[in-house]
């Protein structure tokens, strides 16, 4: 089984829900037999995921019995999720039993608040690496997934079990969802460990998260710079929570002066901070910075994690050599995944990437081999650690309200740019619904026009938030 979810101690606890249930790995076991004879091929499966049981033993029976999963947030938008079905057919959903309400197709199985639901459509040919498929830009509902193979996932929780020193001792408690690669990985990477996941759905805005991650004594916690901005509004260092050990961070850059505070803050109370880079494209972690040295290096985001390695091109494609000079960050690792899907006839390719992998970003090293992102050439957004597509977004409100728009900005605020002052609220609103965001996450912008140059293309850096 996947995760060697059988060489585990049966009766230690795999999971516990923030419910009070308690799941062992013996359970865990016995659970992904029941589930995977109900569908006793390999097929595709859609999975609505919540952090909860239902979600995680659906999720984990999948992998164990070669169903492909397609992970998704419980929150998505219907119309979206209409959409990817229609555009990847899968045979089964495994949902919570609210949204399966929402279609007529039978039940054949359900547990844990979940049901699974046998649609219209049939199994069809897949590659037979071929083990997930996340989407690439958080909750627009794009059909553009990554294809993660079965090597990728145990590669990279391989990698994060060693360079974070996991072991079965661990308690992560879920502070991410875990249809997002980094939330995921943290499952992945515990489980391999024989680790106790500690499952909840709450936000650290709410008591119950931190009633129950004291109570079950969580040892770790990981975050997107938006957690670590709550965390220090929060007055993290102030709680009463003596068993977290271990603070992880990736999900974008966090700023430089949060960095250095968390950094001495940690060092001060004995807790391992850990600053990490990543892509779904890698399968989740690509670098991190050791916690010893998370103050000196303040801003990088390390090195390579084991098994990888980093490197910069110019614009020619040749390596860079010398310390100091921007260039485009490459990483070569076995995690690197099969390429992307935007079809059904894509899901039978095999590996497009050959385990390289151009990340779009802009970086420089240091004298020792420390890396730090310096930019980004492909035009996508951090919005409250969710990685988000500004080029999705204007299909989006284009499609739903057919007006003429642009969406640019930077991490954590996106702009809205039109020429209809009436639009501005409207249009900010129903991104906000659409991706599952806050609307804080989103500001209009009314323009004269919308800038463009001879050939009618959107001049992007002209729009100045």
């Amino acid at each position: 089984m996947f995760f060697e979810i059988e060489k585990k101690n049966p009766g230690s606890a795999a999971a516990i829900s923030d419910t009070g249930d308690i799941l062992s790995y013996g359970q865990l076991m016995a659970f992904t037999e029941e589930f995977c004879g109900h569908i006793a091929h390999r097929t595709l499966l859609f999975i609505l995921c919540r952090n909860c049981m239902g979600a995680l033993k659906g999720y984990v029976s999948c992998l164990s019995g070669h169903i492909v999963p397609l992970l998704l947030d419980a929150g998505l938008d219907g119309e979206l999720l209409e959409g990817l079905i229609r555009t990847y057919r899968p045979e089964y959903l495994w949902l919570p039993q609210e949204r399966g309400q929402a279609f007529s197709w039978p039940v054949r199985f359900a547990a844990d608040g979940y049901v699974l639901l046998k649609t219209d459509y049939k199994a069809y040919e897949m590659h037979p690496d071929l083990g997930l498929l996340l989407t690439t830009s958080g909750s627009t509902g794009t059909a553009k997934l990554v294809r993660q193979s079965y090597a990728n996932m145990e590669a990279n929780a391989r990698s994060i079990l060693s360079y974070l020193e996991l072991n079965e001792k661990e308690r992560p408690v879920t502070s991410l969802p875990m249809s997002y690669t980094y939330g995921l990985s943290v499952i992945n990477s515990h489980l391999l460990a024989g680790a106790t996941i500690l499952l909840t759905g709450k936000s650290l805005m709410e008591q119950g998260f931190w009633q129950f991650a004291k109570d079950r004594e969580a040892t770790s916690l990981a975050g997107v710079p938006y957690t670590y901005e709550m965390l220090k509004k929060l007055r993290f260092f102030r709680m009463d929570q003596p068993s977290v050990k271990t603070l992880t961070q990736a999900g974008g850059a966090l700023p430089l002066q949060l960095h250095r505070e968390f950094a001495e803050k940690c060092a001060e109370k004995g807790i391992r901070f850990y600053v990490m880079y990543g892509q779904t494209e890698a399968t989740a972690r690509m670098s991190y910075l050791p916690w010893q040295r998370s103050l000196e290096k303040s801003g990088s985001i390390g090195i390579a994690i084991p098994g990888g390695r980093l490197s910069l091109i110019d614009e020619e494609g040749r390596e860079i050599g010398r310390p100091g000079q921007i260039g485009e960050l490459v990483y070569e690792g076995p995690n690197v995944t099969m390429g992307y899907a935007l079809t059904v006839e894509d899901l039978v390719r095999g590996d497009l990437w050959k385990g390289r992998l151009l990340t779009g970003d802009l970086a420089r090293f240091d004298e020792e081999g420390y890396y730090y992102i310096a930019g980004r050439k492909k035009r996508f957004l951090k919005l409250y650690g969710k990685r988000v597509n500004p080029d999705e977004c204007e299909s989006l409100l284009r499609d739903h309200f057919g007006i003429e728009c642009a969406c640019a900005g930077r991490d954590d605020l996106l702009g809205v740019f039109l020429t209809d002052g009436d639009m501005g609220d409207i249009c900010c609103e129903y991104l906000a619904e659409k991706l599952g965001m806050t609307s804080s996450a989103f500001t209009a912008r009314i323009l004269p026009e919308i800038p463009k140059n001879e050939a009618g293309k959107i001049q992007y850096k002209d729009l100045v938030l």
